[in-house]
């Protein structure tokens, strides 16, 4: 199946699952979310694997929250996700659909321990810190917004006058854009709003598999 945009109702889904996040509203609304939210998801995330499956496998993610440690038990997410990576945290491609319209993201959304210090590693160094300075001030510059969580205070082992320490300071470290609901989210258009931002990931995802990589530690 060919991506054709999304679905007609897929915002409005969405806008009443923020109001109604209950087993009931799902249920009622569930061919809506499988016919305008989940099927041109995969679709569209099908037509990008041909240039960007090089990368790592593709994957959908499930539209339930886990709640086991959270406060708010409230059972789904209110966006439909998708993701293209070899492995958490070593670089991903990512794109969204959901009450802010798209969004396009990538970069490092989860560092495990190993790999954060791999990335304070390479961020420590000039060439390969340099280089990541380099990318995401090019980004920022061409009206990215530079995300993560970041320690209030330096990282233990660098000086506060590290010529990379706001990089030094991040635990995960991504870029996002976003564009707002609009026609252009329900035809293919879509599509290539998501390969252009997708290309213009790639130096900090190649980055990312580069001097970070997948975690070696066991998963929980």
């Amino acid at each position: 199946m060919a991506f054709t945009g999304f679905g007609e109702y897929a915002i409005d889904f969405f806008d009443g699952l923020v109001v109604d996040n209950s087993k009931a509203y799902w249920r009622e609304n569930l061919p809506t979310y499988t016919r305008d939210v989940r099927a041109p998801m995969e679709a569209l995330l099908a037509e990008l694997l041909a240039e960007f499956g090089d990368f790592g496998e593709g994957k959908v993610f499930r539209p339930y929250r886990d709640v086991r440690f959270a406060r708010d038990k409230s059972p789904y997410k209110t966006h439909c996700g998708a993701v293209v990576e070899r492995g958490r945290g070593g670089g991903a491609f990512y794109v969204e659909v959901g009450p802010a319209g798209l969004r396009a993201g990538g970069g490092c959304f989860h560092l495990a321990p190993d790999q954060l210090a791999r990335f304070r590693r390479a961020v420590h160094t000039d060439v390969h810190g340099g280089e990541l300075a380099d990318l995401v001030a090019e980004l920022r510059g061409a009206g990215w917004e530079i995300c993560g969580d970041r320690l209030r205070t330096r990282p233990r082992g660098f000086g506060a006058d590290h010529p990379r320490i706001e990089l030094l300071r991040h635990r995960t470290l991504y870029a996002l854009s976003t564009w707002p609901p609009d026609d252009a989210l329900h035809e293919r258009t879509c599509l290539d709003r998501v390969r252009t931002a997708w290309r213009a990931l790639r130096p900090i995802n190649d980055w990312a598999a580069a001097h970070v990589g997948a975690s070696e530690l066991p998963r929980r």
